[in-house]
């Protein structure tokens, strides 16, 4: 990220200032970060992967003695106390910005051939979705398709726990109707992971175009997915437990394709 020394403009010392409370309304209602259009980011490094994937600023609010990062909307000062009330952690160097939403589409993912993809149906927990996407971003996955998700893309626990892969891999929401269509015309194996009716992961090839299809932790898929797959498949459980956290199952499929596709 480029910087001027130019000081930010505004000096904000109260948490009722208008423009925080928007902030602050925007990184708890949903609905409004869909009306609106708008998200927030906290990090400096969260927001470099935002900036660099597209993305434009709509205000940046950052503690003194900041310097102003070009092209970043407007910029505002903010006391340490007005910092602690918009800032989840301490850690995130005194940025926090409200960012302009963009829409992501199926029909917009340039994919390369053979691509190596994640879907995941009515994952609801913010934070196993951001683990998967750090998961997605270090095996340098094509994309990541959320269908029928019970959180949207912009959650700040979301954002906050993929520490930016979010912006890293290309991610877009849809139905599960939808995204298994757009799978068999792309002629793209679709893989289930499910305990039933299953061959080990390791046991099966994925060095063509290849979709890894993950389920929730309570209920795993449902049955158009289990009916619409190429195979399926599931990792070994040699404890008493019968299944492993989504994004420790992610990370244990996604590198078993790198493994695969490396040798």
């Amino acid at each position: 990220m480029n910087h001027t020394n130019t000081p930010y403009s505004e000096v904000i010392t109260s948490a009722k200032n208008p423009k925080i409370k928007h902030l602050l309304e925007l990184q708890q209602k949903s609905q409004l970060r869909r009306k609106e259009g708008l998200f927030v980011v906290e990090g400096r490094r969260e927001l470099e992967h935002c900036l660099e994937a597209g993305y434009e600023a709509e205000s940046v609010f950052g503690l003194s003695p900041n310097p102003s990062p070009k092209g970043e909307g407007n910029c505002y000062t903010v006391s340490e106390n007005v910092y602690e009330r918009i800032a989840y952690r301490g850690s995130t160097e005194g940025v926090i910005a409200i960012m302009k939403a963009k829409e992501h589409r199926l029909e917009d993912l340039q994919l390369p051939k053979n691509p190596l993809i994640v879907v995941l149906e009515s994952v609801e927990k913010p934070g196993n979705l951001g683990a998967v996407l750090r998961s997605a971003d270090a095996a340098q996955a094509d994309a990541v398709i959320v269908c029928d998700p019970l959180t949207d893309l912009y959650n700040p626990n979301l954002i906050r726990s993929s520490i930016g892969a979010i912006f890293t891999v290309p991610t877009v929401a849809c139905t599960s109707e939808e995204c298994i269509a757009f799978l068999k015309q792309h002629n793209i194996q679709i893989l289930t992971a499910q305990l039933q009716d299953s061959r080990l992961y390791y046991d099966t090839p994925m060095t063509q175009g290849t979709a890894i299809v993950m389920g929730t932790e309570s209920t795993g898929l449902t049955n158009q997915w289990r009916q619409a797959a190429d195979a399926h498949i599931r990792i070994p459980m040699l404890g008493r437990l019968d299944s492993l956290n989504v994004s420790v199952s992610a990370a244990i499929l996604l590198f078993e394709a790198v493994r695969q596709r490396q040798s």
